[in-house]
């Protein structure tokens, strides 16, 4: 679920890295001399007590700060100004450019560092006929900056606002009550005070700028199927309101829900509960579609040879999935169908010699582990790890009350509010309470039927990654399988490591882990034709877009490395004296001064210098992706030699096109995560050239109108919004003679206080953390999925 921006990049201990981070979750690296400037400015600035008006164009001019990308503005008459006589309307031209937007760049950067305690605001309008997203980017004149995201719904006016200034700033940076402090583990928090204003939403980057030189204060858009508008008025400075202290304190209530925030939906008791669930349990039927064969295919379309198992297959000018029975096949499927990423960090955590430490021969990564509460023997040594965190919860059960089955334990996190402690389900423990206990987990046993009748009636054609395994025997609707390839093998970085390095696949040991994790999805599926394929790894960090040196990074890393230590390099520095031959043409090729192929092996300074050099480096991430891809694929098939091979879920972030080409010729099917309205404008070409079946593992919308106080990365207005976007979105995908499947991240929302491995906290399930579906979605995929075949192949019929 990430996007990218711009970056810097800075060589740290032999690494170069990338220093302002750019993806949703990650944490940013915050630069020093930013923190230092700041401090510094601190000691003269002053609280701001009244309102500084930036921009309200009321003179009828459009300022020269004001910079437009891919559109155009124009200033308003009164009748359609927000207020005054005059507002700036600005139209994007998104349907023929994936990025464009409005930005205020001063010829000399703001100077707000004699203010503290402040937020710029603004008042924004949409009188389009579309909800429009803005990615807020302010930049400092360090270089560093902080995105955030919001939303203008159609035909709605408010006032928006990006805090610049925390309250406390006697305190540190990271003090609990500090309003930019997110050791609480959200990824973005409530709001610390109460007003009809709308806070935008923390996306990525360094959350505390040089206030002392803001030298841009972008309003963004990428992404989008169609041109969007927006007008935008008064932007200004505003002192922040008190705040309250306690805006964290009983935030979650027993349910999981928003304790704070009352909506139409909202689950009220037990009662309730029972109630909703069963009006749905009457309304479902579980029958497939009329045009469905056994396996979901294209019952009225055309048939091809059948082999028993899913392939794909060119026809007629378009990639298609060819069922086990020979009809043609479009999955659409909902990720993450299971309890282990639906638990929360509770704040609370045990001795640590008490709890069992992960090896390096498992094949089940921490985070798709189930809920795996701590011992009992450590029980009594539970204590608050976190009080703040512990804080937000205003109910959570003792272990020996009768909901005490659904807390578990993450011996290690990615990023939150602890390195590691206990978890809580509020997901599976509203399943309890909805589906009652006749046996001990009866409830697990009826929430599986019931969702896979759910699936059937809404019309999906499989289920998604990272089901719960007691799915793969259903037998009623196909699904995909994941293993991720860990243990003792080489490492390596690109420079950008957001889950962990990339490995090493010219380390033996890595072929030997990928055989090991082949094999334990082989004892999973049991070589079952209801399997279509198997993804193996998630978002690798291949690199990234922008300069050389951040998309060739896992190149430019390794070559500083020693070759006697790194199976990567020894590879590379083979490659290269096959092409050079002498140390002397590598040295005028890429202007360096090199001693020896020797003193090459040994490590280099890699940085880039020439053209040819590029090339090479380009090359080698090419080599690189096909002994990665080539490596995994074999053993893959070596255990299952009948199952597709659906790569590596490559995030838009995360995929150089030499990757890209590696991936198409060593997998079966080459899979991206996209979270975008759709495949947009002039960013997809190139699929064109590598005429391959494609598939999306993950996208998704949400909206903050059900309690949640972070949106996710692509935010909708409201569910109504989110299910029109879900239609235009697979309509992208089926229509495009490239891609075979979409998958939508994910079946439940996330947790609001955060999902336990990394925190993040997006409301983009189909069903809500009571197992609730939401209503427009549902409608929108059940829209999608009556003529998904005729939409797809219907041309076919006319042959």
């Amino acid at each position: 679920m990430f996007s990218q921006s711009r970056s810097q990049l800075l060589k740290l201990g032999g690494i170069w890295i990338i220093s302002s981070v750019a993806l949703s979750g990650c944490k940013a690296v915050e630069d020093t001399n930013t923190q230092t400037s700041n401090q510094t400015a601190k000691s003269t600035s002053k609280k701001l007590t009244h309102d500084i008006m930036l921009f309200n164009f009321e003179d009828g001019k459009i300022p020269a700060d004001v910079k437009i990308r891919n559109g155009k503005t124009t200033l308003t008459n009164k009748e359609s100004a927000i207020d005054g006589k005059h507002s700036l309307l600005v139209e994007v031209n998104t349907k023929d450019n994936s990025k464009a937007g409005m930005a205020l760049r001063p010829a000399k950067p703001y100077d707000w560092s004699m203010y503290e305690d402040f937020h710029l605001a603004f008042d924004l309008t949409n009188k389009g006929t579309e909800s429009v997203q803005i990615n807020l980017t302010m930049t400092d004149k360090s270089g560093g900056f902080y995105t955030r995201g919001l939303v203008v719904p159609v035909g709605e006016t408010a006032t928006y606002y990006a805090k610049m200034d925390g309250h406390d700033q006697q305190d540190p940076p990271w003090a609990t009550k500090s309003e930019f402090n997110f050791a609480s583990g959200f990824r973005s928090n409530p709001v610390t005070w109460q007003s009809d204003d709308r806070q935008v939403f923390s996306f990525w980057g360094n959350k505390r700028l040089d206030l002392s030189g803001i030298t841009a204060i972008s309003f963004g858009q990428s992404g989008l199927l169609s041109d969007r508008q927006f007008t935008i008025d008064n932007i200004r400075l505003r002192p922040n309101p008190e705040m309250d202290e306690n805006f964290l304190a009983g935030l979650i209530d027993k349910f999981g829900q928003n304790a704070k925030v009352d909506y139409p939906s909202k689950i009220q008791s037990d009662e309730h509960l029972a109630e909703v669930t069963a009006a749905e349990l009457a309304s479902l039927k579980g029958e497939p579609m009329a045009d469905r064969s056994r396996f979901h295919g294209w019952k009225n379309g055309p048939r091809y040879e059948a082999t028993g198992y899913f392939r794909t297959q060119k026809v007629e000018g378009k990639w298609a999935l060819i069922d086990p029975e020979g009809y043609l096949y479009f999955s659409t499927g909902i990720d993450i169908i299971r309890l282990s990423n639906s638990s929360t960090m509770t704040g609370y955590d045990f001795d640590q010699n008490l709890i069992p430490k992960r090896t390096k021969d498992m094949t089940v990564a921490e985070d798709d582990q189930p809920l795996n509460p701590a011992p009992v023997e450590a029980r009594p040594t539970r204590f608050v790890a976190n009080e703040t965190r512990a804080s937000v919860f205003n109910w959570l059960p003792d272990y020996d009350d009768e909901l005490g089955n659904h807390f578990g334990y993450r011996r290690e996190t990615q990023s939150g509010p602890l390195k590691h402690g206990e978890t809580y389900s509020f997901y599976s423990a509203n399943l309890e309470r909805k589906y009652g206990e006749t046996y001990p987990e009866s409830y697990m046993d009826t929430w599986r039927s019931v969702t896979l009748r759910r699936m059937i009636d809404w019309g999906y054609t499989s289920l998604g990654n990272w089901s719960q395994q007691e799915y793969y025997g259903n037998n009623k609707i196909p699904f995909v399988a994941f293993a991720d390839i860990i243990g003792d093998f080489g490492t390596l970085s690109s420079g950008f490591d957001f889950w962990h390095g990339v490995p090493d696949p010219y380390d033996p040991r890595f072929y030997v882990r990928s055989v090991a994790a082949a094999e334990h999805v082989a004892a999973q599926t049991n070589g079952t034709p209801w399997c279509m394929g198997v993804f193996m790894d998630n978002e690798q960090s291949f690199g990234r877009q922008g300069s050389d040196e951040t998309r060739y990074g896992i190149v430019l890393n390794t070559l500083t490395r020693d070759a006697a230590k790194v199976h990567a390099k020894a590879a590379f520095t083979k490659i290269l004296k096959a092409k050079y031959k002498n140390i002397s043409n590598l040295n005028k090729a890429w202007n360096k001064n090199i001693a020896s192929w020797d003193a090459f092996a040994k490590g280099i300074d890699a940085g880039i210098n020439t053209p040819a050099q590029s090339k090479d480096y380009s090359d080698l991430t090419y080599q690189y992706g096909v002994k990665y891809f080539g490596t995994v694929n074999k053993a893959l098939k070596s255990v299952l030699p009948n199952h597709l091979y659906l790569g590596s879920r490559l995030p838009k972030w995360g995929m150089p096109i030499e990757i890209i080409r590696a991936a198409a010729e060593n997998s079966d099917i080459i899979t991206y995560n996209l979270y975008e309205e759709g495949l947009a404008a002039n960013e997809w070409d190139f699929l064109a050239e590598i005429d391959a079946p494609s598939l999306i593992g993950e996208f998704s919308f949400a909206s903050s109108d059900q309690g949640h106080v972070h949106p996710g990365i692509v935010i909708a207005a409201d569910q109504k919004d989110r299910g029109v976007k879900l239609k235009k979105y697979l309509h992208s995908i089926i229509d495009n003679p490239y891609f075979v499947g979409a998958h939508m991240f994910q079946y439940m929302d996330g947790p609001i206080a955060g999902r336990a491995y990394d925190g993040e906290n997006y409301p983009t399930g189909i069903v809500s953390v009571t197992d609730v579906p939401y209503e427009h979605m549902v409608n929108a995929a059940k829209d999608v999925h009556q003529n998904l075949y005729q939409r797809r192949y219907g041309y076919l019929l006319n042959k």
